[in-house]
C-alpha cells in the first residue's frame, strides 16, 4: 500500500488488481475496517421529469471525468486535452484550470477530509493537487498503462486507483471502482466481464458476480440502500446487486447500448448514460424514463443534494440536468 506521507516516488501497488494508498500504517487501518450497515430497502416511487438547465463549454477534447466538492459550491472536469477544469457549480462560470497531465484525464475524486483534489489518466499518471495552493504535491507510481478510475474512501484516508496492469484478481482492465465504508469496501467491474467485492484489509476478492456477459464499465452506489448497480455492453446490461454478499436483485431492462457512466441519488433517482448518446432516468426500483443526447455520454455524478446531474461526453461539453418542479 502508498503511503501518504511518503515519498512522491512510492511504488507498491496492492495486490487486488486496484492501487491502494493510505495515510496509516497497515496495522491502524486493519483495526479501522470494521464498519457495517443495516439493510434497507427502497420502496418504488415517482420522480419528476429532469430536464436540461445548462450546457458548459471550454473542453477543447472529450469530457471524461467529473467530481463535486463536499461544499457542492464548485464541481471539476477532466476532458482530452489533459486539462482540469473548476467550475462554479451554481453559475456554470470557469474558476480555474489546472494542467499538469499530458494525456486523457479519466478520474477525479474530491477528499471531504483534506483540501486535495486526485486525478488520473492514460498518461500512467495519478496526482494529488493541493487546492490552497492549486499546485500538484504528490505522485504516485505503480501503474504500468493508463489509470481508468479512481475512488476515495468515504472515511479512511485510502484511495484505490485502477487500470489495464493486472497483479492478481480482474484478468482484463478495471474499468471503474467504488469505495464505501463498510464491507465490502471496494467494488470493481472490469472488461473480463465480471464484477468483485474485495475484503480491503485482507487484499482479496470477498464475492465475484459473473452475471455480465460483456465488459463491465460502470459502478453505482446507492447513498442510503445497502446496494449497487453495474453497467455493460449487450442487453440485460445494467443490473441490481445486494451487499454484502453480492446478490442479484433484477435487471434494469429493454436497454441494449454500452454502458458508459450510472448514477444514483439518495431519492432513488438512477441516471445510466450509453455510449451512443442514449440517456435513461430510472426509478432505482425499475422504472425508467428517457432523454436524447446527440453524443456519447462518458461521465455524470448527482451534487451533493441529489437535485443537479452533471454530465460530460463526446461533444465535448458539460451538462446539468435538473428535476422539474412545476
Amino acid at each position: 500500500m502508498w503511503q501518504f506521507g511518503q515519498s512522491a516516488e512510492s511504488n507498491n501497488p496492492a495486490a487486488f488488481n486496484t492501487s491502494v494508498s493510505t495515510f496509516t500504517n497497515a496495522s491502524t487501518l486493519s483495526q479501522a475496517l470494521t464498519p457495517h450497515k443495516t439493510t434497507r430497502t427502497v420502496k418504488p416511487q415517482y420522480h419528476a421529469p429532469w430536464k436540461l438547465v445548462r450546457v458548459i463549454s471550454g473542453h477543447p477534447g472529450r469530457v471524461r471525468s467529473v467530481a463535486v466538492e463536499p461544499g457542492n459550491k464548485w464541481f471539476a472536469t477532466g476532458a482530452g486535452d489533459r486539462v482540469i477544469k473548476i467550475w462554479n457549480l451554481a453559475s456554470g462560470e470557469l474558476r480555474l484550470s489546472l494542467t499538469g497531465h499530458i494525456s486523457t484525464l479519466r478520474g477525479l475524486a474530491v477528499s471531504s477530509r483534506h483540501p486535495y483534489l486526485f486525478s488520473c489518466g492514460e498518461d500512467k499518471m495519478i496526482k494529488c493537487w493541493d487546492l490552497e495552493a492549486n499546485k500538484v504535491i504528490r505522485h504516485y507510481h505503480g501503474h504500468l498503462s493508463g489509470v481508468y478510475a479512481l475512488s476515495l474512501h468515504p472515511t479512511l484516508d485510502v484511495l484505490v486507483t485502477s487500470g489495464h496492469h493486472v497483479l492478481s484478481g480482474h484478468t482484463a482492465t478495471v474499468a471503474d471502482v467504488k469505495c464505501q465504508d463498510s464491507d465490502p469496501q471496494v467494488i470493481t467491474g472490469s472488461m473480463d466481464s465480471t464484477v468483485r467485492l474485495w475484503d480491503l484489509a485482507a487484499d482479496k476478492t470477498m464475492v465475484t458476480p459473473t452475471h455480465h456477459k460483456k465488459s463491465v464499465r460502470a459502478l453505482a452506489i446507492h447513498p442510503t440502500e445497502y446496494s449497487f448497480a453495474s453497467g455493460s455492453a449487450g442487453g440485460n446490461n445494467i443490473k441490481k446487486w445486494k451487499y454484502p454478499e453480492g446478490a442479484f436483485v433484477f435487471n434494469f431492462g429493454g436497454y441494449n447500448v454500452i454502458i458508459n457512466t450510472l448514477s444514483v441519488n439518495s431519492e432513488g433517482v438512477f441516471f445510466s448514460g450509453a455510449d451512443n448518446g442514449s440517456m435513461t432516468f430510472w426509478d432505482y426500483a425499475g422504472a425508467p424514463g428517457s432523454l436524447e443526447a446527440e453524443a456519447g455520454i462518458f461521465c455524470s455524478i448527482f451534487d451533493m443534494t441529489g437535485t443537479r446531474l452533471i454530465t460530460g461526453g463526446a461533444d465535448k461539453t458539460v451538462k446539468v440536468y435538473a428535476e422539474q418542479t412545476s
